[in-house]
C-alpha cells in the first residue's frame, strides 16, 4: 500500500484521495469557505443548462467544468450534487457562481397550483 491509501503507487490525484477519509480537499474548499448561495431560488429540482462550452470561458476548476459538461442537456441541482458526491448547499454556490458568469442558465420548477389541480381531479370523477 501506498503513502496515499491506494495499492499500487501513486499519481497526482491519488494525492487528494484517502480510501477512509474520503477527499483530502473539502467542500468549503471547493466553494472559497463560502456557504450560502447568491442566488436562494436554486432548489433540488431548479434544471441547469450550459450556455457556453468554449473552454475559454471556464473558470478553470474541475469542478466548474464537471457541472457545464454534465448539463449541455438540462439537469437538476439534485443530479449535479449526486454525480459530483458534494454537498447540495456546495454544488448551490457553485451553480451561482456559473451564473453570476453567464456559463449556464436555469429554470426553476414551478409547483402547479393547487386550485386547477383540483378542478382538474373534479372535472375526471365527473366523467
Amino acid at each position: 500500500m501506498t503513502d496515499w491509501g491506494r495499492p499500487g503507487g501513486s499519481t497526482d490525484d491519488d494525492r487528494w484521495f484517502d480510501e477512509e477519509a474520503g477527499p483530502l480537499v473539502r467542500p468549503y474548499s471547493v466553494t472559497g469557505g463560502r456557504t450560502r448561495a447568491v442566488h436562494p431560488e436554486l432548489d433540488l429540482i431548479t434544471l441547469v443548462v450550459t450556455l457556453h462550452l468554449d473552454v475559454r470561458h471556464w473558470p478553470g476548476e474541475p469542478e466548474y467544468e464537471a457541472i457545464l459538461r454534465m448539463c449541455q442537456s438540462p439537469t437538476s441541482v439534485a443530479e449535479i450534487s449526486a454525480a459530483l458526491r458534494l454537498p447540495l448547499g456546495v454544488v448551490k454556490v457553485l451553480v451561482g457562481d456559473l451564473i453570476e458568469r453567464h456559463l449556464v442558465m436555469v429554470r426553476s420548477s414551478v409547483a402547479p397550483d393547487t386550485t386547477m389541480l383540483q378542478a382538474v381531479l373534479d372535472g375526471i370523477r365527473k366523467i
